[in-house]
């Protein structure tokens, strides 16, 4: 019999997290809406089905059972086909990593890796255990190779794996990436983590609003530091060999998440996003079909939504602290899982005991259910 924690619970676990309010936040290979609320961007991104304008051709099909193609300047979506079903978003999720840390962190700072990152599972660089990286690398790793073992560095050189989660998913709030559920920096498979083609389009708009994001992905081959000189890496990302104009940006694989993809190509001062998610074979030829219908198509047409603007950000609280320099070399430590964040948020002594009651009662419940198997992210 399987066991499910009551909703308060959940609810309550989810906000000491970070995460979204709604406790439907697990999706199984198929699409699950957002509970109680509208559609981001439209009513009519609300459809499980295509959407399309009328008047002009057809997008193109695809085996994809998600998509989103959007102008990047205007945020018009020009169609779309279940823009807001959930999916595993495999090593797409990375895309929310770098845009979350690179403003975060020195590009300059060195890197020693903790074991745990080293060997971190699935697809990686190669990374040794020896100061020889600096931040910069790291990010470059993580969107050429899609190098998990990056993301776990990267993650505790941000000072641990649950802030960075907690980050990650606050920035997701922030751009309004309600579908988004971060749980791995890397975009390995994980109960509870998703994400939409239509959130994957916000991220990769406001990463490419980022000189820093936009060089990563956009990087075709660059120089690895390796315990001996160095070695070379490149993007895994086909098209940037292929297509006029391609700029990046991720593509991701696991058995369970299937194939998914965020691109950008800009044409005489244009630029077109198109996502896919779970698609089960090679999709860079009806990507590439899709950007040239989003050229196209893009001013002819009438939208079938918007690429939602961020929210503003809260401005800092004062604290009267000084803020810790930080170090030159940074080691990449990995905390235990089921380490505690410290802090309680400014929470009351009474309202964090309840929340960390009932967040408790939670792990009791489902505690001995986690599946020990996981997928390869590429």
């Amino acid at each position: 019999m399987r066991h499910v924690a009551p909703v308060g619970v959940l609810l309550a676990a989810n906000a000491l997290l970070g995460l979204p309010a709604h406790a439907d936040n697990e999706p199984v290979g198929g699409t699950t809406h957002s509970v109680g609320r509208a559609p981001v961007g439209g009513a009519a991104l609300g459809t499980r089905g295509i959407v399309a304008p009328s008047g002009v051709k057809a997008p193109p099909k695809t085996a994809a059972k998600s998509y989103v193609v959007a102008d990047a300047e205007t945020g018009e979506v020009l169609a779309a086909k279940d823009p807001h079903g959930r999916y595993l978003p495999a090593s797409t999720l990375k895309t929310l990593t770098a845009l979350t840390l690179i403003p975060k962190l020195d590009k300059n700072m060195k890197v020693k890796p903790s074991s745990r990152a080293v060997n971190e599972e699935g697809s990686a660089v190669g990374l040794v255990s020896k100061p020889l990286y600096t931040v910069d690398d790291l990010f470059k790793a993580l969107l050429l190779v899609s190098g998990n073992d990056c993301a776990m560095a990267l993650a505790e050189t941000n000072g641990g794996l649950a802030k960075t989660l907690r980050e990650m998913n606050a920035e997701a709030r922030r751009l309004q990436a309600y579908d988004t559920v971060a749980k791995t920096p890397s975009g390995l498979d994980k109960p509870g983590q998703s994400s939409s083609a239509y959130d994957l389009a916000l991220i990769a708009r406001a990463g490419l609003a980022n000189r820093d994001f936009q060089r990563y992905t956009s990087t075709k081959t660059g120089r690895f530091p390796a315990p001996k000189g160095y070695y070379e890496i490149g993007n895994h990302n086909k098209l940037l060999w292929r297509y006029k104009g391609m700029i990046g940006v991720k593509n991701g694989w696991t058995s369970k998440a299937l194939g998914s993809f965020v691109g950008a190509a800009r044409r005489d001062g244009h630029t077109i996003i198109v996502t896919i998610m779970r698609h089960d074979g090679y999709f860079w030829n009806e990507v590439a079909d899709l950007l040239d219908w989003g050229f196209a198509a893009r001013s002819r047409v009438t939208p079938v939504g918007t690429l939602v603007d961020p929210l503003p950000e809260a401005a800092p609280t004062p604290t009267g602290q000084a803020v810790p320099r930080t170090p030159q070399v940074a080691r990449s430590t990995a905390p235990r899982a089921d380490a505690a964040p410290a802090g309680n948020g400014g929470l009351s002594p009474a309202v964090y005991g309840l929340g960390a009651g009932l967040l408790g009662g939670g792990v009791l419940l489902v505690y001995g259910l986690r599946r020990r198997s996981r997928s390869r992210s590429s």
